[in-house]
């Protein structure tokens, strides 16, 4: 019989939990033989529950007990998951997470110690929630050469920007909506500033492309800045194929040797397929040079899609428990970036929105010709327009001659090219 634990009890553990036990005996046909739960840690008491008996609070009784071959981390943060998990791959045993930031900021190191231990580290469940993404990276798609990835990767803000956009609620209204109906934290930094969306978009690239995509080096705009007024103007892009709309996007685009990997609200082309992924739904677009565009949607988060992904990684973990040389699931580690580049590495157009005595004027000077926006009631001191493709530097070079003529109020990427 194969032996099992679970660390974490909480919404992602419990959950686990309690699709494992629901579907144990279909779990079981799938695996070829018998499979249980020996351990559950968690400081709390859980002894009320049917499989209460399970619970340990010492980490070591896990760690040394040479029954147990595969472990589910699912407490989350670095601490204390990083030395939980690289003690149980040193110990010969399989490793599977959700932790995003785990991965996002040990993942080569972890990989490396799973090798060399003979064992797996499996992170399914780290992006997308029950949306299959990191296999179909690093096996369906494995006869392609992936030249991007880009994504609506967090269902917080998705539904925020959503309400904004449908029933023109302002941010603070939407996100309050959001965090009533169990979406958002009461804390929503990590989700409204962009940094979940890092992690995740780190996890992709580091697969997608080879080398170790650090967070810290990625540039990272969230939502906070968007207003109703930009979503009135979004709604009347005459760029756009259809009726366009504001996403916050995470992008990776291989260029030669490096990865340009990027977080920022943008809009997105309404003939696009991450142009209609609404509410908490999630949407990645991958782009290999063989299969053109292929795109993996639905909940990307949850507390039940999210088991999902961790119990199918432990049935894979069970199934094929010694890893040897083999590198399918792998990527180097590289040197981590001090600071991330200024609006990103890449080119496309912008879209701001100003404040001033001549805000067209102060457009063109700034920016030369670019293509203003109507918007629904729209004060006579403001104008919005979306600027021709260019790089980042060239955009924070422009934007720093605009700011002495008009305040700026609100600023996005333009992605028509999704």
């Amino acid at each position: 019989m194969f032996k099992i634990a679970i660390l974490g009890h909480g919404v992602v553990g419990s959950g686990t939990t309690e699709v494992f036990f629901k579907n144990k005996e279909s779990i079981e046909k799938k695996l070829g033989g018998e499979v249980d739960v020996k351990y559950i840690l968690d400081i709390r008491d859980f002894s009320d529950l049917p499989y209460g008996d399970r619970f340990v609070k010492d980490f070591g009784v896990i760690l040394n007990d040479p029954e147990v071959s595969v472990a589910a981390e699912l407490i989350g943060g670095l601490n204390p998951a990083y030395d939980f998990v690289k003690a149980l791959l040193n110990a010969g045993k399989s490793v599977v997470t959700s932790n995003k930031e785990l991965v996002a900021q040990k993942g080569a190191e972890l990989l490396k110690t799973a090798r060399d231990n003979g064992v797996r580290f499996f992170f399914e469940a780290s992006v997308g929630g029950g949306i299959p993404i990191i296999r179909p990276l690093h096996q369906c798609l494995a006869a392609n050469e992936i030249h991007e990835i880009a994504g609506i990767l967090n269902g917080t803000t998705n539904f925020i920007l959503t309400k904004m956009f449908r029933d023109g609620m302002g941010f603070g209204e939407a996100l309050g909506l959001a965090q009533e109906r169990g979406y958002a934290e009461h804390d929503p930094s990590d989700d409204v500033d962009g940094h979940d969306t890092c992690r995740k978009i780190c996890i992709l690239a580091s697969l997608a492309f080879g080398k170790h995509v650090y967070p810290d080096g990625v540039y990272t705009e969230g939502i906070r800045g968007i207003t109703r007024e930009d979503v009135s103007y979004c709604e009347n892009w005459s760029g756009s194929s259809g009726k366009g709309a504001v996403k916050l996007i995470g992008r990776a685009v291989r260029s030669g040797e490096k990865a340009v990997v990027m977080v920022c609200p943008a809009f997105v082309n309404g003939s696009s397929q991450l142009a209609g992924v609404d509410d908490v739904f999630n949407a990645i677009l991958v782009r290999g040079d063989a299969t053109g565009d292929v795109v993996f949607y639905g909940k990307g988060a949850g507390k039940y899609p999210t088991a999902s992904a961790v119990v199918n990684d432990i049935v894979s973990a069970l199934k094929n428990p010694g890893s040897g040389k083999r590198r399918s699931l792998h990527w180097e580690d590289a040197p981590k970036q001090s600071e991330p580049e200024d609006y990103g590495g890449l080119t496309s157009g912008f879209y701001l929105r100003i404040k001033g005595s001549n805000p067209e004027a102060a457009a063109n000077g700034a920016f030369g010709d670019v293509a203003f926006l109507s918007g629904n009631g729209r004060p006579g001191d403001e104008a919005a327009f979306v600027t021709g493709k260019m790089s980042g530097g060239e955009f924070g070079a422009k934007l720093g001659a605009l700011r002495g003529k008009a305040e700026i109020l609100g600023r996005a990427r333009v992605f028509d090219d999704l």
